[in-house]
């Protein structure tokens, strides 16, 4: 609750939070406010000259190249999107953590091992290694969400290796191991809850990327693929339409943005709340 009226005192952490929680629940409800089927070729769905429809009618944000509505496309794509988001934002996480946890604590040779490896992975150029491991495997929801956990992660783990090192070195720690504490204890009791918000922002912060990402996949044409809708993918089936029915991109287009800015927004507020080194920084 503390954080929640922290939050709502902030203009632009109120808004990110009211865009982020219409989204969820549209989302959540597309089943039932959705006016047709997201896949559902509509009889009057084109123009006598086979071209989409506009906004309008029947059709809120008009039909897409296959006569579909376009409105009932977005509210399922929202699930998709949302789905691979959370999922893969939260594996990122819990990898992330694990990682630099075991890292910063162990420290000595097992510790640089895996420091070497996130710093090889980090090497890569995320996009592109997302669109490798798309590729030699059958892109489906999971699988999206898997590769785009993979990574993504790195950043996390180097955060939570850094706090790690600086937390074992703290008196309480020392004091904790010298009454003969087990490190499982030391690890969950005294270690991880100074980590959680550091965490918990980073898994805020990391939606708004995953999204932008799945994004990116589906519509290079490696991520969700058709006839699941996915933002991305609506904006890739459109994209020679761009000229003719501009809606079909700039409408989806549009959303991720908002989407994507509004997560932002909620995550920088809970760090400035969570992080005490960060508040009262303007």
């Amino acid at each position: 609750m503390h954080v929640l009226k922290q939050m709502i005192r902030q203009p632009t952490a109120l808004f990110g939070l009211i865009v982020v929680t219409l989204v969820i629940a549209l989302a959540i409800a597309a089943p039932w406010i959705a006016p047709f089927s997201p896949d559902e070729q509509m009889f009057d769905g084109l123009s006598l000259e086979g071209a989409p429809l506009p906004p309008g009618g029947p059709y809120l944000l008009g039909t897409d190249t296959l006569g579909r509505d376009l409105f009932s496309r977005l509210l399922f794509g929202a699930r998709t999107s949302l789905i691979i988001g959370l999922v893969a934002n939260g594996i990122a996480v819990a990898i992330g953590l694990f990682v630099g946890i075991v890292a910063g604590y162990l420290r000595g040779l097992p510790g640089n091992i895996l420091m070497r490896f996130t710093d090889l992975m980090m090497a890569f150029p995320a996009l592109l290694l997302a669109i490798v491991l798309a590729a030699l495997l059958k892109p489906s929801l999971w699988i999206v969400a898997m590769v785009i956990a993979l990574v993504n992660w790195v950043q996390v783990a180097r955060i939570v290796y850094t706090e790690t090192r600086g937390l074992v070195e703290r008196d309480f720690i020392m004091a904790e191991r010298s009454l003969g504490a087990s490190h499982m204890r030391v690890l969950f009791m005294h270690i991880l809850p100074h980590l959680m918000p550091t965490a918990i922002v980073w898994g805020t912060l990391g939606i708004a990327t995953t999204v932008l990402l799945e994004a990116t996949l589906s519509f290079l044409g490696v991520g969700v693929q058709p006839p699941q809708p996915s933002w991305g993918n609506i904006i890739f089936e459109s994209q020679s339409y761009f000229q003719a029915a501009p809606w079909l991109v700039f409408i989806p287009g549009a959303i991720i943005l908002l989407t994507a800015l509004s997560f932002n927004l909620v995550g920088d507020a809970l760090r400035d709340i969570l992080d005490p080194t960060q508040r009262g920084r303007g």
